[in-house]
Protein backbone atom coordinates (compact mmCIF):
# COMPACT_ATOMS: atom_id res chain seq x y z
CA UNK A 1 0.00 0.00 0.00
CA UNK A 2 1.26 3.34 -0.69
CA UNK A 3 0.32 6.33 0.52
CA UNK A 4 -3.29 7.37 1.92
CA UNK A 5 -5.74 8.32 -0.96
CA UNK A 6 -7.23 12.58 -0.16
CA UNK A 7 -10.79 12.74 -0.83
CA UNK A 8 -12.74 15.01 0.52
CA UNK A 9 -16.11 13.90 2.67
CA UNK A 10 -18.24 15.44 0.34
CA UNK A 11 -16.64 13.32 -2.64
CA UNK A 12 -16.62 10.60 -0.54
CA UNK A 13 -20.23 10.81 0.30
CA UNK A 14 -20.61 10.75 -3.03
CA UNK A 15 -19.60 8.02 -4.05
CA UNK A 16 -21.58 5.76 -1.36
CA UNK A 17 -24.46 7.84 -3.14
CA UNK A 18 -23.39 6.16 -6.54
CA UNK A 19 -22.72 2.68 -4.99
CA UNK A 20 -26.60 2.75 -3.25
CA UNK A 21 -28.31 4.25 -7.11
CA UNK A 22 -26.14 1.03 -8.35
CA UNK A 23 -28.24 -1.44 -5.74
CA UNK A 24 -31.48 -2.90 -8.16
CA UNK A 25 -34.57 -1.11 -7.08
CA UNK A 26 -36.11 -3.94 -6.69
CA UNK A 27 -33.96 -4.70 -2.96
CA UNK A 28 -33.78 -0.94 -2.06
CA UNK A 29 -37.80 -1.18 -1.92
CA UNK A 30 -37.46 -3.44 0.57
CA UNK A 31 -35.68 -2.07 3.31
CA UNK A 32 -37.42 -0.76 6.02
CA UNK A 33 -36.39 1.90 8.98
CA UNK A 34 -32.42 1.99 8.28
CA UNK A 35 -30.28 5.14 7.62
CA UNK A 36 -26.54 5.00 5.88
CA UNK A 37 -23.90 7.14 7.18
CA UNK A 38 -20.71 7.90 6.81
CA UNK A 39 -18.02 8.45 9.50
CA UNK A 40 -14.49 9.47 9.24
CA UNK A 41 -13.15 7.33 11.74
CA UNK A 42 -13.94 3.50 12.30
CA UNK A 43 -13.93 2.24 16.19
CA UNK A 44 -11.38 -0.61 15.29
CA UNK A 45 -8.10 -0.43 12.51
CA UNK A 46 -9.64 -2.58 9.61
CA UNK A 47 -13.32 -2.35 9.53
CA UNK A 48 -14.71 -0.56 6.60
CA UNK A 49 -18.47 -0.97 7.56
CA UNK A 50 -20.76 -1.92 10.20
CA UNK A 51 -24.50 -3.08 10.39
CA UNK A 52 -25.98 -2.25 13.39
CA UNK A 53 -29.72 -3.70 13.78
CA UNK A 54 -32.43 -6.37 13.53
CA UNK A 55 -32.40 -7.47 9.86
CA UNK A 56 -35.68 -7.89 8.31
CA UNK A 57 -35.67 -11.78 8.00
CA UNK A 58 -35.27 -11.44 12.23
CA UNK A 59 -38.60 -9.06 12.31
CA UNK A 60 -41.74 -10.14 13.49
CA UNK A 61 -45.17 -9.15 15.22
CA UNK A 62 -43.32 -7.32 17.82
CA UNK A 63 -41.27 -5.19 15.66
CA UNK A 64 -42.29 -1.61 15.45
CA UNK A 65 -41.09 1.57 17.42
CA UNK A 66 -37.80 0.83 17.28
CA UNK A 67 -34.62 3.56 15.82
CA UNK A 68 -33.84 2.54 12.28
CA UNK A 69 -31.28 0.12 11.70
CA UNK A 70 -27.61 1.96 11.58
CA UNK A 71 -25.31 1.59 8.87
CA UNK A 72 -21.86 3.20 9.20
CA UNK A 73 -19.13 3.23 6.23
CA UNK A 74 -15.86 4.21 7.72
CA UNK A 75 -14.12 6.69 4.99
CA UNK A 76 -10.60 7.04 6.91
CA UNK A 77 -10.13 2.85 7.09
CA UNK A 78 -11.48 2.81 3.20
CA UNK A 79 -8.89 5.35 2.28
CA UNK A 80 -6.17 3.93 4.11
CA UNK A 81 -6.44 0.01 2.56
CA UNK A 82 -6.97 1.47 -1.06
CA UNK A 83 -3.81 2.61 -3.45
CA UNK A 84 -5.60 4.85 -5.88
CA UNK A 85 -9.40 6.17 -6.47
CA UNK A 86 -10.88 3.60 -8.74
CA UNK A 87 -10.27 1.12 -5.77
CA UNK A 88 -12.00 3.55 -3.42
CA UNK A 89 -14.76 3.53 -6.01
CA UNK A 90 -14.73 -0.42 -5.71
CA UNK A 91 -14.44 -1.05 -1.79
CA UNK A 92 -17.21 1.44 -1.21
CA UNK A 93 -19.14 -0.26 -3.52
CA UNK A 94 -18.58 -3.17 -1.90
CA UNK A 95 -18.96 -2.11 1.68
CA UNK A 96 -22.15 -0.92 0.92
CA UNK A 97 -23.57 -3.98 -0.67
CA UNK A 98 -21.85 -6.24 2.29
CA UNK A 99 -23.95 -4.03 5.23
CA UNK A 100 -27.00 -3.60 3.25
CA UNK A 101 -26.52 -7.68 2.51
CA UNK A 102 -26.45 -7.99 6.84
CA UNK A 103 -29.85 -5.97 6.96
CA UNK A 104 -31.32 -8.05 4.67
CA UNK A 105 -30.34 -11.14 7.20
CA UNK A 106 -27.29 -12.76 4.95
CA UNK A 107 -24.66 -13.19 7.26
CA UNK A 108 -20.46 -12.64 6.95
CA UNK A 109 -20.09 -16.17 5.51
CA UNK A 110 -21.86 -15.80 2.76
CA UNK A 111 -20.75 -12.72 1.64
CA UNK A 112 -17.64 -14.27 1.53
CA UNK A 113 -18.41 -16.82 -0.93
CA UNK A 114 -20.15 -14.27 -3.20
CA UNK A 115 -17.34 -12.43 -3.00
CA UNK A 116 -18.04 -9.41 -0.79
Amino acid sequence: MGRVIDMSREAFEDLVGEALDSIPSELTARMRNVVIVVEDDAPERGLLGLYQGVPLTERGDWYGGVLPDHISIYRNEILRICDSPDEVVAEVRITVVHEIAHHFGIDDDRLHELGY
